[in-house]
């Protein structure tokens, strides 16, 4: 049963990660409905997003690799070909700076006061939000983002502390309201949960080294990484696809529906 808990929970960190509709609110919805002690696990969060940023490290692997070879290049050779993608590595560096400095300051805190109520009222902010750009389709590429778009995105990036606030979705209207085409906002989004995700992952280690009960836990643990990575790469390839369409209504109605039961019923 154990084993069988944490497999569904990956299921639904690796489903809901990647797509505009919040993963750590969810997360937060079921831990009220059913309050049980696998729901309580702090540490689960840590080993579901490792998974989850495996899997968007393969997914990405080409566009990641490439930006690193370019920026080390251009510092080397100063060849303009290469600038792209060095300037690129910087705007990702500086839209991380607002939610990882936000983040180690008000992390406990919204752990601790946040409820489940709120939840609820932020999927429906996140609803109005995708709704706002549903139908803008944006013009810049990527060699025209600009360090202001950078930060405003980032700025947004830091709304998504809040659970139920999507990141994903909260970077795209950052990046769609920056002008930034459909397909370019959502790589830059992507790029911003890698570095985010890795400064989580450093920042929880050391509660799940100090674990008590972690050989116990070792098994599901494991399980339920390679779950919520697997879940996450399709689910991410989904949204991608979607994106493309231009589809984000469907996100929309999706968190209005869920946020105004989970607002009424809590």
């Amino acid at each position: 049963m154990l084993l069988l808990e944490y497999i569904i929970l990956g299921i639904i960190q690796g489903f809901t990660e990647p797509l505009p509709i919040s993963s750590s609110g969810h997360l937060k919805i079921f831990k009220s409905i059913f309050n049980n002690e696998v729901l309580s696990d702090m540490n689960f969060e840590i080993i579901a997003n490792f998974g989850s940023l495996i899997a968007i490290l393969i997914l990405f692997r080409k566009e990641i690799l490439n930006i690193i070879k370019d920026f080390f290049y251009y510092i080397k050779t100063k060849n303009k070909k290469y600038k792209v993608n060095y300037n690129y590595a910087w705007l990702i560096v500086i839209g991380t700076i607002p939610a990882a400095v936000c983040g180690l300051i008000a992390k406990d805190f919204i752990e601790k006061y946040f409820t489940t109520k709120l939840v609820g009222l932020m999927l429906i902010i996140t609803a109005i939000l995708l709704f706002m750009i549903k139908d803008i389709k944006g013009e810049k590429e990527k060699k025209d983002i600009s360090y202001k778009d950078a930060i405003k995105i980032g700025l947004f990036q830091v709304i998504a502390l809040l659970p139920g606030i999507s990141r994903s979705g909260a970077t795209i209207v950052g990046g769609m309201k920056s002008n930034l085409k459909r397909d370019i906002a959502l790589n830059y989004s992507f790029m911003l949960y890698i570095p985010v995700s890795i400064a989580s992952m450093i920042l929880g280690i050391s509660d799940l080294m100090n674990m008590s009960n972690l050989n116990e836990l070792l098994i599901p643990y494991l399980v339920s990484m390679i779950v919520t990575g697997i879940v996450t790469y399709y689910s991410a390839k989904l949204f991608i696809d979607i994106m493309k369409k231009g589809k984000l209504i469907y996100f929309s109605i999706y968190c209005i529906i869920v946020g105004l039961i989970v607002f009424i019923m809590f």
